[in-house]
């Protein structure tokens, strides 16, 4: 709490002002505390701020006659100790602007104005007319009533979702309240969650399951800073031992947060959460809609009595959530790339969830199958306390791979699936079994060029080929997503029917599945086909179900999935992933593809997987085929050393941007010229980003090689702190890059 005084002035963090810190005057009667989210003014504007510690919060003396009255301290709840200290350390790790990190703490502003409540409506009681006049003429029942009748029983939401719920307008609900055959419903935008109940149904876990659950609910209870690497096979049933975990949070009043990488994750996890506890998780992620966000951050922030938020499921940005009492943090399939933020501030979750958690003084889970080398490096460091599941729940057994070497047996000309891959999608679906063929490349080719004149279709905002989609009949740009209509003749010499499709995207494979296996039922799974929770929810029913025969998907089939009758997994082109210039190709390729191995065979029948590949002694691709995953991550672990790359060195990216290249350049030429001459700091560049323009900005890129010992935040903070840069010139520092675009 803020100590009393005679003469009240706060120091603000401002959030949404160029001017992020300045001095007010807390006006009489008026009470704030470190962390209090208040209205100020500035200038003719009122600005949002947070009250923060003068001395954690450097900022220029005014005299008190200078300063101006708070107008207002919104009713929400204090920003915690805990989250303002992490808060400091990402911007201060990041090297970002402290208010732009404390707006990702206050990311609903409909959550700061109050209580509120919503009109909603509903069928009128059993479905009557009021009584009332007995003179007032009967109200017409039209088939478009009758249906939305029929559609809505039991149903309660805003005009336009019943609206959307009953294939009606608007319009047709609304006639339907004025002759009273529905009602207006006032709903409390804050009404309290259901409550989890940690005794719902607790599972009969294995005897090393048993021993991991006990260790959290050990580590819970203790309430002090305790970093875990959950180190499981895929189907080992990770996911059950931390429930127990959340279970004990639940039952001493704490609150959890879960971190996945993908939304496509979320429906699967509701309901083994749901399963588990009786009642789902409260949700966070940007597909919500402004009024689900501003109830959750506000239950979140009130904490877990009276019906707020006890369990968290969300994506990265949760983690900068005002819990009230935080006991746990779990971050599930931590290897996952998608947890490092690559716009705005360029954070990864993975890491700042332990960092939350050591600030918070608790528990905190990094579950994988696959984990990251830097994960594991501090495991066998001893900073992170590693459980290692290593046998699959249930007595189901790890699949069989083997190596399909596409230069000794390559597919049919114009075809992409090899002859053994072939062979055994036939007996699976002879068998009744499923299949999954995994190629993470979206659409239907990724290149389409003009046969007569070799025109290639490219990316007018991007360096960067448009790619077919042959379902919407558009090409797509996959970085910057532009879309145009697939021409009926070449743009350049406008012949027709010259455009060729050039390799192979999933719905292509999709294509040639259809070929070979006529009378199989095919699910396309990837971002654009199920782009909703409910086409999500859709195929997970209909795959567990056994009304799918084989699924051809991208990276979103890879992980979270458990189907008892998918028996075989072929990777389509196991090379992909190790083009390119990324640094961390290999690891990123061997988790990939392990985990989508990881599909077949989770229960009692035996999986199998096929890597099709031109490369078959390549280290990625000879650990995965031996199963020696330890040998493989031994040998990257040593490259890296030798690179002086993470976890053994500390890497940074200087990204320069501009609408005008030669201003691009030029300014990362000023970059490079007044680069620091330190021994334990190396700096590559400037040179054009592999993606040279992006989004309509031409991009350059210089690359920091830095020691451990190396101070590289402050280094970097005195190395650009002096350079000015014309106004259209965009500078962004990446630390820890997993993006090399």
């Amino acid at each position: 709490m803020m100590p009393p005084a005679p003469f009240r002035r706060v120091r603000l963090l401002v959030l949404n002002s160029a001017l992020p810190v300045l001095d007010y005057r807390v006006p009489h009667g008026m009470v704030v505390e470190y962390g209090s989210v208040v209205v100020a003014p500035l200038g003719p504007r009122q600005v949002l701020g947070v009250v923060w510690e003068a001395e954690r919060l450097p900022g220029e003396e005014v005299g008190d006659n200078r300063l101006r009255n708070l107008l207002q301290v919104l009713p929400v709840p204090a920003l915690p100790a805990a989250l303002r200290r992490l808060i400091e350390w990402t911007a201060d790790y990041y090297c970002a602007p402290l208010a732009q990190v404390a707006r990702m703490a206050l990311s609903s502003t409909a959550a700061l104005q109050g209580g509120r409540t919503m009109t909603e409506y509903r069928l009128a009681a059993q479905g009557e007319l009021p009584q009332g006049d007995t003179s007032a003429k009967p109200t017409r029942m039209t088939p478009q009533r009758a249906a939305a009748t029929e559609h809505l029983a039991g149903a309660q939401g805003t005009m336009r979702e019943l609206a959307e719920m009953a294939s009606v307008t608007e319009a047709v609900l609304r006639g339907m309240v004025s002759a009273g055959l529905m009602e207006a419903v006032q709903v409390d935008l804050d009404r309290p969650y259901p409550a989890a109940d940690p005794g719902f149904a607790v599972p009969d876990l294995s005897a090393g399951q048993q021993g991991a659950a006990d260790a959290f609910v050990a580590a819970v209870g203790a309430g002090a800073f305790a970093p875990f690497l959950l180190d499981g096979v895929t189907g080992s049933g990770k996911t059950e031992t931390y429930f127990e975990g959340v279970a004990e949070a639940i039952r001493l009043g704490r609150q959890v947060l879960v971190l996945l990488p993908e939304i496509a994750l979320t429906q699967n996890f509701l309901r083994r959460f749901a399963a588990r506890f009786g009642v789902p998780p409260v949700l966070w992620h940007s597909s919500l809609k402004s009024a689900e966000r501003r109830r959750a951050w506000r239950a979140i922030a009130n904490g877990p009595d009276h019906g707020g938020a006890q369990v968290v499921v969300g994506a990265r940005s949760a983690l900068f959530l005002p819990f009230a009492r935080l006991g746990l943090i779990v971050v599930d399939e931590a290897h996952e790339v998608s947890f490092k933020q690559d716009e705005g501030v360029r954070y990864n979750a993975r890491d700042v969830a332990v960092i939350r958690a050591r600030f918070e003084k608790i528990p905190v889970i990094l579950a994988s199958a696959t984990p990251a080398l830097e994960s594991l490096t501090l495991a066998e460091a001893g900073v992170y306390r590693r459980i290692i599941l290593s046998d699959r729940f249930g007595g189901a057994t790890m699949p069989s791979i083997s190596v399909i070497d596409l230069t000794k047996e390559p597919p049919e000309r114009n075809r992409w699936i090899a002859p053994p891959l072939v062979a055994a999608l036939k007996l699976r679906l002879e068998r009744g079994e499923q299949s999954l063929l995994f190629l993470n490349r979206r659409g239907y080719a990724p290149l389409t060029l003009c046969r007569h004149c070799g025109h290639r279709f490219q990316c007018e905002h991007c360096s960067a080929w448009l790619v077919e989609h042959r379902l919407s009949r558009r090409l797509a740009c996959h970085h910057c997503g532009h879309e145009e209509p697939m021409p009926p003749t070449c743009p350049e010499c406008h012949e027709a029917d010259c455009l060729v499709a050039c390799g192979p995207g999933v719905e292509r494979i999709a294509d040639e599945v259809r070929d070979i296996l006529p009378d199989a039922r095919i699910a396309l799974v990837t971002s654009d086909t199920l782009n909703t929770p409910e086409k999500i929810a859709d195929f997970v029913t209909a795959a567990e179900n056994k009304m799918i025969d084989v699924i051809v998907g991208t990276q979103l089939v890879t992980k979270g999935y458990h189907f008892p009758d998918l028996t075989l997994v072929g990777v389509i082109d196991a090379d992909l992933g190790l083009e390119g210039g990324d640094l961390r190709a290999g690891e990123r390729s061997y988790q990939q593809i392990a985990q989508v191995a990881g599909r077949a065979g989770r229960a009692e029948k035996p999986g199998e997987v096929m890597i099709q590949t031109r490369h078959p002694t390549a280290p990625v691709i000879d650990a995965l085929a031996k199963g020696d995953r330890d040998a493989f991550y031994a040998a990257e672990a040593e490259g890296r050393r030798h690179a002086n790359a993470p976890p053994f060195g500390r890497w940074a990216a200087i990204i320069v941007s501009s609408e005008d290249e030669s201003e691009a350049k030029e300014a990362a030429r000023a970059i490079g010229g007044s680069r620091p001459n330190l021994p334990d700091v190396a700096v590559l560049g400037p040179a054009p980003a592999p993606m040279a323009l992006l989004r309509g900005r031409y991009r350059y890129r210089l690359l920091i090689n830095a020691k451990r010992s190396a101070e590289l935040q402050t280094v970097l903070r005195a190395w650009l702190g002096g350079l000015n840069f014309p106004q259209g010139v965009r500078v962004h520092i990446d630390i820890d890059p997993y993006s090399f675009v």
